[in-house]
């Protein structure tokens, strides 16, 4: 894979096969744009076809993992129908190329977690995930429903009431509180998550790797199965960006206030 192909990844080849990738914004806590959000898509394609990559390990530059989804970038879709299906294209594309890529994938979960970021941080096949980070799923804070990957994954980890729970309210849970959960594979201490990380890819690039291969791609058919449900929130989420409400959810971010929703002040 040719590693000038992005802008907003960093690679670095490790010994026996492991390519670590930092989602590199720091100044933006690593927050998906256009750019970032169109790389997270595509990569997942190239790490499969890469014959030097064996396991990838993904974590954020900075304090964070990912912040979500870049605020201006929110703003310019709302409204906007190309913008709109061109992000459900690429939606699909993060989702499915992470469940179909046929290196197994380790996030390294060094700080917070929402939104596009969750979806690599928790679909990935194997998470380490810092005690005191916070991960959530914010979609219905900003006005969307929930999309990406929330509706087929977190009822699989964590089971039907509380993923009910966490995506309806959008709170956030600590890293502590996401391995009790399964939301999470293991919960370290923040500065021992990355060497953790490359610690268990080590041990996958040093196995049987068909037989690793093929354990993934059985146990992803469970999501696979799910696709149904994906493609229909993500759809939903996408019809929200038509809306008014995902406007008032972003400026309510912004000045760190509680979001007076259009649909919550209409009578029903």
């Amino acid at each position: 894979m040719r590693f000038s192909d992005y802008e907003q990844l960093r690679f670095e080849r490790r010994s026996n096969g492991v390519l670590l990738i930092t989602l590199d914004r720091p100044e933006k806590y690593n927050a998906a744009d256009e750019q970032m959000h169109s790389e997270l898509a595509r990569v997942w394609a190239d790490v499969s076809a890469d014959p030097e990559t064996r396991v990838a390990v993904i974590t954020g530059a900075g304090k964070a993992f990912s912040a979500g989804g870049d605020l201006d970038m929110v703003r310019r879709m709302v409204g906007n129908y190309d913008r709109v299906a061109r992000m459900l294209s690429e939606m699909s594309d993060m989702v499915y190329n992470v469940i179909n890529c046929e290196k197994p994938i380790v996030s390294a979960i060094n700080g917070v977690a929402v939104g596009a970021g969750t979806v690599v941080a928790l679909l990935a096949d194997i998470s380490i995930c810092a005690l005191d980070a916070r991960i959530g799923d914010g979609h219905v804070k900003l006005g969307v429903a929930a999309g990406d990957h929330a509706a087929i994954l977190w009822p699989l980890l964590c089971g039907m009431a509380k993923a009910r729970y966490y995506l309806l309210t959008g709170e956030m849970i600590t890293g502590e509180e996401a391995e009790r959960l399964g939301m999470v594979s293991k919960a370290v201490p923040r500065d021992q998550v990355l060497d953790e990380a490359l610690r268990v890819a080590n041990n996958l690039a040093a196995g049987s790797q068909l037989a690793i291969r093929w354990t993934k791609r059985s146990l992803n058919n469970w999501l696979r199965m799910a696709g149904p449900i994906f493609d229909q929130s993500a759809a939903y989420e996408m019809l929200c960006f038509m809306g008014p409400d995902v406007l008032e959810g972003a400026a309510a971010v912004t000045q760190k206030r509680e979001p007076k929703f259009p649909s919550a002040q209409q009578p029903t």
